[in-house]
C-alpha cells in the first residue's frame, strides 16, 4: 500500500477526485464567483490530466507551451462569456 501512495499517477488521481468533490460542493451555491471558481478548478484538472496522465510533462517544450496557451485561451474565453452572461 505504501508503494501505491508514492505513485505519482495515484496521487494525481486522488487529487482529481478531491477537487471534483470540491467542485460539487461549491457548485451548489450561486453567484458569479462560484462560476469562476468552478471554471478555474475544471481547468486546473485539465492541466493535471494533460501533464500527468497524457505525460505532457516530458513532451517537447513547444508542445507544452502550445497546450498551456490553449488552456489559457479557452479559460479566458469561457470567463469572458461567463462575465457577459452574468453581467
Amino acid at each position: 500500500m505504501s508503494a501505491l501512495l508514492r505513485d505519482r499517477l495515484f496521487q494525481a488521481w486522488i487529487l482529481l477526485c478531491a477537487v471534483t468533490l470540491l467542485s460539487l460542493v461549491i457548485g451548489g451555491a450561486s453567484g458569479a464567483a462560484v462560476g469562476v471558481a468552478v471554471l478555474a478548478i475544471a481547468f486546473a484538472k485539465a492541466w493535471l490530466v494533460m501533464f500527468t496522465f497524457m505525460d505532457l510533462a516530458r513532451a517537447p517544450l513547444a508542445l507544452r507551451v502550445i497546450a498551456c496557451v490553449w488552456l489559457a485561451c479557452a479559460l479566458g474565453t469561457l470567463l469572458a462569456i461567463h462575465a457577459g452572461a452574468a453581467g
